[in-house]
């Protein structure tokens, strides 16, 4: 009996379980999605949709910065190369074998006049050499011009520049009437003012020097006129003569004197000089060298600008560049042992990669307790390249240790 009311109180007790099991729940249960909002700085809230478009709009932002820097970067680099390209360009026109295509020689017709003139004409002509005849400017001479590189050049007009060097061809008989016109201008008074000078000067004489007094008169105007011009005279002489050699059968002692003092004149006082030349030939000769002079004039001018012009970059050059930062100090040391005698660079490279500076390898001597030690210090060095393994050797050792240790300024190395 007992038994029973126990087995059906456990029933009881199970389906009561069960009962409480499909009863429903007084509870609800509610889930409660993540709360991804934030809040400004100024504590407003923010939602995570408008968070999120910010955030976009941030990356779309940084995203553009990004290209603008690359754009920028990109046309920075584009207008480099064009400077450079336009630096290049002008660099070769700047060679005398191109900017000699440049330069315009302009002769006076004046020296049209004498057949010999036809000598230069050729000369130019079958140099290809551009040269025009014009009937200005000081007579009897010849100038150039040049095409302006730049806009920006001065003293450029229409794009042309003139050069300051020109020449004036006379004749012999010519430079003898200009000495005896001087002779006779320094005879006047020395009272007399600078302009009754000049009208002394420039008056004719007589029929036989009106040419010369001519030539003089326009020297004289244009030298007033034109400032920082360098005029050369060029005197055919027509028979072997030189300045300072006149022959005692052409011309006396005092005409010799006067030809003198005109030279005197016309070097301190106006600042001309005068060659004495044979004849057509030698003015031809010296038109086409101070053309070739002025076609060097703009490249060694540009050569000129550095502060060491003449240490070159580039590896065949003899130089060493050194930075400020020291940069190029290693290479330099391995120059100085390569300049010894029977030194090869892999010698050199072997000894300055064991001791990169000179201070390095004299303190490594004062360490050695005895001179042969020292002396044989750098001789176990191996030395990379070559067919076969070898050493510096104690013979190349030693004069590197006379070259830093010696005091004797006198003492051959080798």
């Amino acid at each position: 009996m007992a038994v029973e009311h126990r087995a059906n109180a456990w029933e009881i007790s199970d389906s009561e379980n069960e009962s409480d099991e499909n009863k429903p729940s007084s509870s609800s249960c509610v889930i409660l999605e993540q709360d991804t909002s934030i809040y400004s700085a100024d504590g407003v809230k923010i939602s995570g949709r408008r968070r999120r478009e910010e955030e976009q709009d941030t990356r779309k932002a940084a995203k553009e910065r990004r290209r603008e820097e690359k754009e920028k970067l990109k046309e920075e680099k584009l207008q480099e190369q064009q400077r450079r390209r336009e630096a290049a360009e002008r660099l070769n026109l700047l060679k005398p074998e191109n900017f000699i295509k440049s330069l315009t020689a302009h002769i006076h017709a004046g020296l049209l006049r004498d057949a010999g003139c036809d000598e230069l004409l050729r000369t130019l002509d079958g140099l290809q050499w551009r040269n025009r005849i014009e009937n200005q400017g000081l007579p009897n001479s010849i100038r150039w011009t040049r095409q302006a590189l730049q806009q920006t050049e001065d003293e450029a007009i229409n794009g042309v520049i003139e050069e300051d060097q020109v020449l004036m061809v006379i004749s012999h008989n010519e430079f003898e009437h200009m000495a005896m016109s001087h002779k006779t201008v320094t005879n006047q008074s020395m009272s007399n003012s600078m302009v009754e000078l000049c009208c002394h000067l420039l008056a004719p004489i007589g029929d036989v020097h009106e040419g010369a007094e001519s030539l003089l008169q326009h020297l004289s105007k244009y030298l007033t006129r034109t400032a920082g011009k360098v005029v050369t005279v060029l005197v055919m002489t027509g028979h072997q003569q030189r300045s300072g050699s006149w022959g005692e059968d052409d011309f006396d002692q005092q005409h010799l004197l006067d030809t003198e003092e005109l030279l005197v004149h016309l070097q301190l006082d106006w600042n001309v000089a005068v060659h004495f030349l044979l004849g057509w030939q030698e003015v031809t000769d010296h038109v086409v060298a101070l053309t070739k002079a002025l076609s060097k004039r703009p490249y060694k001018a540009l050569c000129g600008e550095p502060d060491l012009g003449f240490c070159m970059d580039g590896s065949w050059s003899a130089g060493v560049r050194v930075d400020r930062d020291g940069h190029g100090l290693a290479q330099v040391w391995t120059r100085q042992i390569q300049q010894m005698n029977r030194v090869s660079p892999a010698m050199a490279k072997a000894v300055t990669s064991a001791y990169p500076s000179p201070s390095l390898l004299l303190k490594a001597y004062e360490e050695r307790p005895s001179e042969e030690e020292r002396r044989r210090l750098l001789a176990d060095l191996t030395v990379v390249g070559g067919a076969k393994e070898r050493r510096v050797g104690p013979e190349l050792a030693g004069r590197i240790h006379r070259l830093l240790t010696s005091q004797n300024p006198h003492l051959l190395l080798d």
